[in-house]
């Protein structure tokens, strides 16, 4: 008989065997549906084959879905993506369906001839609509306004049976992209570049290249001329570019369709369900060259998928957190290799991982080492609060405040750049010290004044400020403690009451469409002090921006995350290469208490060689990424014994392994969320080490129970 294993979008460990009905060719990939429990559910199949006979009885599978099958190759990089982060691989096959599970778009209504048939009564109206329509369907508003009459004609002829109306399936519709239609002028670093890239695809095969290029250095020029030859060459080619966030998907769809004439498609959560639906089925159909979007659109079913550019490469967001955890940058890499395509990683400050692979020699290296055209790299000041402090319960040093008000008497724009949401970070109570909490979590509530409330930015819990201290119900005792980006905007607000100020936060820019207009503010000089969090430090090109201001040049660089450094100067790197990116000379200003810290030598000397040196020697010793491998195993309940009780089952079960180490079980830093209490336990390998073979035979030696909820995360990035 012939037998089908079934990926279940459910967190189950592996697929489910089915029997395939005589008569029934189902093949790798295909949709069905199959019978679990009571129900009826979709899944996908990820093998068939014929057996002899099975010492247990197995269920058909129901029929076959009237819908398009996975492409191979996706399933293929859905099974490695589960091996690879140890999930379950029906929750990644649910992934690659995400586009299906949204409703279709609501059919369109349009209207028809009937036959030959003529008004009763042909007046001239009636006739300019029918000579407008002649054989074809248009949607009745449409025709009304081509054939210059009222609506009431149009329903007039529907009511004499002269028109019908029909409704028409929605498909998207995405114009083959030119790439001959706005060349761009590259230099010959671009135009290097571009070249490599493009034979590499051309060549076929995995191809993998870091785009090493200095903020302003035209790195999209590159990759977009890059995706326009692989086009010339083969008009069928698919094109992924991944971005980290929303806010910078509205740009480059804009300069794609500029370059190329036509519109890519677009994906991520911001876009409508039914629209995401036509995507997916563009994707898989190959009606559709490029596709622009977050993390989650590595899942789409290409059918040709020829180039993938993740760009901003080294930006945390890339790393998805909760539910299914993976990072999208390796998975990316991983995606391309499975397709045999060129992966394009770019980046003004790579992660450490990237460069290492390209010291190796196993990316491919291509430098942009100037700005693109007349701009230059701004100059780099750190200014020691030491030495000069700003006044008490402000923000912003004199040095700092005089630098704003000459660029704002020049007419151009600052951005004054603090990694951290809200008013105030902390609100605690001056009578007994108090600090608030949201409830059932560890975290924090930050004061917002724009909204008046105090909110837990881990959990989204939200309250109004309390009157009394929850703790000793003192009377008015709340003081906020810190700045956020609103204490320093109202700074800015009573220093230059004159100059147009805004902030740029996810608080103030929820959705891509208030990001989008606050950036054609700033871009069209409607803003002349920016105040914002890292959503303005990444992509962004303001012409008029010349100064950036860093309220707190020493935020990242506190607490022990092993990645702090790196990150800090990433994160620096891309604020202060806001200014000046135009013809204007742009500056940055630095404000710090540790100017003797590494990383701020480095960032004001323009060092990044040097950067990168000390702190890849500090991961070589301690055997820490890209050098070794690190894992964590996060458990949380509510029932805190059940945690504590599994952790020591944990502790006590780990496999002999050599050139390994586990750590804990510790409680997290953020030990209590949501009402769950929550441990961790960290493993630290060697770069050679199976490390997923090893959690997968650890876990295997502890039944997990049913209170308990475990999760692995394989190369964490976050350590709360």
């Amino acid at each position: 008989m012939k037998v089908a294993s079934v990926l279940i979008p459910l967190p189950v460990p592996e697929a489910f065997d089915y029997e395939v009905p005589e008569g029934m060719e189902a093949a790798r990939g295909d949709q069905v549906a199959v019978p679990l429990g009571p129900r009826l559910i979709r899944g996908v199949v990820s093998e068939a084959r014929e057996t002899t006979g099975s010492n247990r009885r197995l269920k058909a599978i129901d029929h076959l879905l009237d819908e398009p099958r996975l492409p191979e190759r996706t399933v293929d990089f859905v099974e490695w993506a589960a091996r690879w982060t140890l999930s379950p691989p029906g929750e990644m096959a649910a992934a690659a369906l995400k586009g299906l599970r949204a409703p279709r778009p609501r059919p369109e209504r349009r209207v028809r001839r009937v036959g030959e048939r003529l008004p009763a009564r042909p007046t001239a109206a009636r006739t300019a609509v029918l000579d407008r329509l002649g054989g074809r369907s248009m949607p009745g508003p449409d025709l009304a306004r081509a054939a210059g009459v009222s609506s009431g004609v149009v329903k007039g002829l529907l009511d004499e049976g002269v028109l019908e109306i029909i409704e028409i399936e929605a498909e998207a519709a995405f114009d083959p992209p030119d790439p001959d239609h706005a060349p761009g002028a590259l230099n010959p670093d671009q135009a290097a570049a571009a070249t490599a890239i493009t034979v590499a695809t051309g060549k076929g095969g995995f191809a993998p290249f870091l785009l090493d290029g200095v903020t302003g250095s035209g790195k999209t020029e590159a990759y977009l001329e890059a995706a326009a030859r692989t086009l010339r060459a083969d008009p069928a080619a698919q094109i992924l570019i991944l971005l980290p966030e929303i806010a910078l998907t509205q740009d480059l769809i804009a300069r794609i369709t500029a370059r190329f004439g036509a519109a890519p498609a677009e994906w991520h959560s911001g876009v409508a369900p039914p629209r995401r639906r036509q995507v997916w089925e563009a994707v898989v159909a190959g009606r559709c060259n490029i596709v622009v979007g977050a993390r989650s659109a590595l899942f789409l079913p290409f059918l040709n998928l020829r180039l993938v550019v993740v760009d901003e490469e080294h930006d945390g967001s890339f790393k998805q957190g909760e539910g299914l955890i993976y990072h999208g940058r390796d998975l990316a890499v991983a995606r391309a290799r499975i397709e045999g395509a060129t992966v394009v990683l770019a980046s003004a400050t790579p992660s450490l991982e990237t460069l290492w692979n390209a010291y190796q020699g196993r990316y491919g290296w291509l430098k942009l080492a100037a700005r693109h055209g007349a701009a230059m790299l701004p100059d780099v000041t750190l200014l020691d609060l030491r030495t000069c402090p700003p006044d008490p319960q402000t923000w912003l040093s004199q040095p700092l405040r005089e630098a704003i008000g000459e660029t704002f008497a020049r007419g151009e724009q600052t951005l004054l750049f603090l990694n951290r949401r809200g008013y105030a970070p902390v609100v605690l109570c001056r009578a007994c010290g108090h600090r608030l909490t949201a409830p059932d979590t560890d975290s924090w509530l930050v004061e917002h004044r724009y909204t008046g409330r105090l909110v837990c930015h881990l959990t989204g819990f939200t309250m109004a400020r309390p009157k009394h201290c929850p703790s000793c119900g003192a009377a008015d005792s709340l003081v906020a403690v810190g700045p956020g980006v609103e204490r320093v905007e109202e700074e800015v607000r009573q220093l230059f009451p004159e100059a147009r100020t805004a902030v740029f936060s996810s608080d103030t820019t929820p959705d891509a469409r208030s990001a989008r207009a606050l950036i054609q503010r700033m871009t069209d000089g409607d803003i002349d002090i920016l105040v914002a969090t890292q959503a303005a430090a990444k992509g962004h090109n303001f012409p008029l921006l010349t100064l950036v201001g860093v309220v707190d040049a020493d935020l990242g660089l506190r607490g022990g995350d092993l990645r702090a450094a790196e990150r800090t100067f990433q994160l620096l790197t891309q604020a202060t290469g806001r200014a000046g990116r135009a013809d204007r000379p742009g500056r940055a200003i630095l404000q710090t208490w540790t100017p003797e810290h590494p990383v701020l030598k480095a960032l004001a000397a323009g060092d990044r060689d040097a950067f990168v040196a000390a702190e890849m020697a500090e991961r070589e010793a301690a055997c820490l990424p890209p050098y070794g491998r690190l894992a964590a195993i996060i458990l949380s309940s509510e029932n805190a014994a059940a945690v504590e009780k599994l952790a020591r089952e944990l502790a006590g079960s780990i496999p002999n392994a050599e050139r390994l180490e586990v750590y804990g079980p510790a409680d997290a830093p953020l030990a209590l969320v949501r009402g769950r209490r929550r441990k961790r336990l960290l493993v630290r390998a060697d770069r050679d080490v199976d490390l997923q073979g090893f959690l997968r035979v650890w876990l295997a030696r502890v039944k997990i129970p049913g209170s308990v909820r475990l999760s692995v995360d394989v190369d964490p990035y976050s350590f709360l």
